[in-house]
């Protein structure tokens, strides 16, 4: 291996690639509300991005064997068993020995005095790994692996007392260690004896020249962050979650990973926390989604509102119409922002890392950010309708900002675009993208009181009933039986099934009924999960069924009063949640694993709202 000095105490790597092979349900999210780490069953921190969400990784062997990993656990095997505190994202991992049992708790802490709404507001870029052992003594292996910059850093350790530095330029990481630790180049390790109701608690402090320097920590410190993190959450749980009806510890769950996501100092709310996780093993189907996509953070807010009480809300609404820029005469949304409002997310590859299980290429940024989708303005105007009582002392902007995205999904609806599924390929007149511009007028009008837009009732209503017009004309196919995935095609479309979910059509329309059963019968695999679509989208390799999409037609079906179906249906996919409660996008259809990134927003929105569905229609 051939190392080449760069910026102060690191060098760069040049070297053949080892992909990762931990199944992606292996992993548990840790998460500040500004960036996200994932852990290993066995310990092992596979994922950290430091300071945000889409920062370079400081640990990417989730990505490729190489990459760096910071692991905790029993040299002796050991059954595991872990789970989250309840009513927190504080993960606590039992490894069950013939003479002992050791419990590893992790949490990336949270500010002192963060509470409630304000999680996440004070993080200072710590994450605490707290080692417990009860019954008999054990012998437990650290393992420091840093590799800054995706893998592509080694840095030079050097020893400090009571930790590891980790030098970085204008970047600098502490590590505080209770036991010394053996330096090599690159890696710092050690291996304990640890005894009955003996505590360690381990520490990873993060700064730049906007923090406080990084340092090293006391254990009562460290206890006191963590103690105070487990309240933080237990303090947002209890403002926050409502919901009481089936699968509940289920959909709280969720409400607290849609939690996790989001970047507290703006209101973003990223896809998942992770980059270029494959929807097909080994392709090229790979895509960063550590980045706030309009359509899914106004299904998330819209998802709250079931699982939460989502007082967020108009600080997300100020957000995206400060990201969006004036709302004049022309407002065309882009379909997704940097977490902090960035607008230019150019995709680039980064070659030196194999990528989950080979699956190539790795990607950072996303290519489809100027794309065209015109159904953004439906999801984020049906948002708005769903949490208007959230949203009553709204600023001008806000409301001028939603008022033009009503008047731009008048203007763009007569135009192709690349619709929900960010087709790369030419653009097409996509149904769901026409449904999407008929809900954004229809909630306009809902609205027009609290927008103050009462005199454009008229205008908007026009164009709303042409949609609804064009729609029923040309997107119903009466040879296939069923709407379609654009005009002209005879194809299915999983996104169809949104024609009840928005109330453009009632659930149990004869067309409607077709259509749920056409998704049923043609998009549906052998473990009752369905796909998004099966024709052709001009990209290479196949793809697993898209769990969002499970949900929908649970949704669907119970809108329809298709109870038992529904809920059969519901099963199928929740069956598929991980031990601590999450879902990566898709599921591969010949072995069950989880694709996709991890864990997925649109996949913990469709459980929330499916759940909602059956609840509602259970009742008298």
């Amino acid at each position: 291996m051939r190392t080449a000095p760069r910026r102060g105490h690191r060098h760069r790597l040049w070297r053949t690639a080892d992909m990762s092979n931990v199944p992606i349900a292996d992993h548990a999210l840790l998460s500040d509300c500004r960036t996200a780490a994932l852990v290993t069953r066995d310990g092992s921190v596979d994922w950290l991005c430091l300071p945000r969400f889409d920062a370079p990784s400081q640990f990417a062997r989730l990505l490729d064997d190489e990459a760096g990993h910071w692991s905790i656990r029993p040299v002796e095997r050991a059954r595991i068993s872990r789970r989250y505190l309840d009513d927190t994202m504080v993960l606590e991992t039992v490894f069950r020995l013939p003479d002992a049992v050791v419990t590893l708790t992790d949490a990336l802490v949270t500010g002192v005095e963060d509470r409630g709404h304000g999680i996440g507001a004070n993080s200072p870029h710590l994450l605490v790994r707290r080692l417990d052992c009860a019954g008999g003594e054990a012998e437990v292996e650290v393992v420091f692996r840093p590799r800054p910059e995706y893998g592509a850093v080694r840095p030079v350790l050097s020893a400090v007392e009571g930790g590891i530095e980790v030098p970085g330029g204008t970047e600098r990481m502490v590590l505080t260690s209770p036991v010394p630790m053996r330096l090599t180049e690159g890696d710092a390790t050690a291996r304990l004896r640890l005894t009955p109701g003996r505590t360690l608690l381990f520490a990873l402090h993060y700064s730049d020249p906007e923090r406080p320097p990084a340092r090293v920590w006391t254990q009562k410190e460290l206890l006191r962050r963590l103690e105070r993190t487990v309240t933080a959450w237990r303090s947002w749980s209890e403002l926050h979650q409502a919901y009481e009806g089936p699968w509940q510890d289920l959909v709280r769950q969720s409400g607290l990973v849609l939690q996790a996501l989001t970047f507290q100092p703006s209101g973003a709310i990223v896809a998942a926390p992770t980059t270029s996780l494959p929807e097909g093993v080994g392709g090229e189907r790979n895509w960063d989604y550590r980045f706030t996509w309009v359509r899914d953070a106004s299904l998330t807010m819209d998802a709250l509102w079931v699982a939460a009480c989502p007082d967020e809300a108009a600080g997300f609404f100020s957000f995206l119409a400060t990201a969006a820029g004036p709302p004049g005469e022309n407002l065309s949304l882009q379909i997704m922002f940097g977490i902090d409002g960035e607008h230019d997310l150019t995709e680039r590859v980064l070659p030196h890392l194999a990528g989950w299980r080979d699956s190539r290429p790795v990607r950072v940024g996303n290519g489809a950010w100027n794309q065209r989708q015109i159904d953004v303005y439906g999801e984020l105007l049906t948002a708005a309708h769903r949490l208007a009582d959230y949203l009553t002392e709204i600023d001008d902007g806000t409301r001028a900002f939603l008022c033009a995205c009503a008047d731009a999904a008048g203007r763009h609806w007569r135009e192709p675009d690349h619709g929900i599924w960010e087709i790369r390929g030419e653009p097409q007149h996509f149904l769901h993208s026409k449904v999407m511009c008929w809900a954004a007028l229809d909630r306009a009008i809902a609205l027009a009181d609290l927008l103050q837009a009462t005199g454009r009732v008229g205008e908007w209503t026009r164009e709303r009933d042409e949609i609804r017009n064009d729609i029923l004309a040309r997107g119903w196919n009466p040879e296939a039986g069923t709407f379609t995935r654009h005009y002209g095609s005879s194809e299915p479309d999983a996104a169809g099934l949104m024609l009840a979910i928005t109330g453009f059509l009632p659930a149990d329309d004869p067309r409607m009924l077709a259509t749920i059963d056409t998704v049923e019968r043609r998009l549906t695999d052998d473990r009752g999960l369905v796909y998004r679509y099966r024709a052709p989208d001009g990209l290479p390799g196949e793809e697993g069924t898209f769990l969002l999409c499970t949900f929908w037609l649970a949704h669907a079906l119970a809108l329809s009063g298709q109870t038992s179906r529904a809920r059969a249906v519901f099963e199928h996919a929740a069956a598929h949640l991980n031990d601590v409660g999450l879902l990566a996008e898709e599921i591969s259809p010949a072995t069950g694993e989880h694709l996709g990134n991890f864990p997925q927003a649109f996949s913990h929105i469709g459980l929330i709202n499916a759940a909602w569905a059956i609840s509602q229609a259970d009742r008298p």
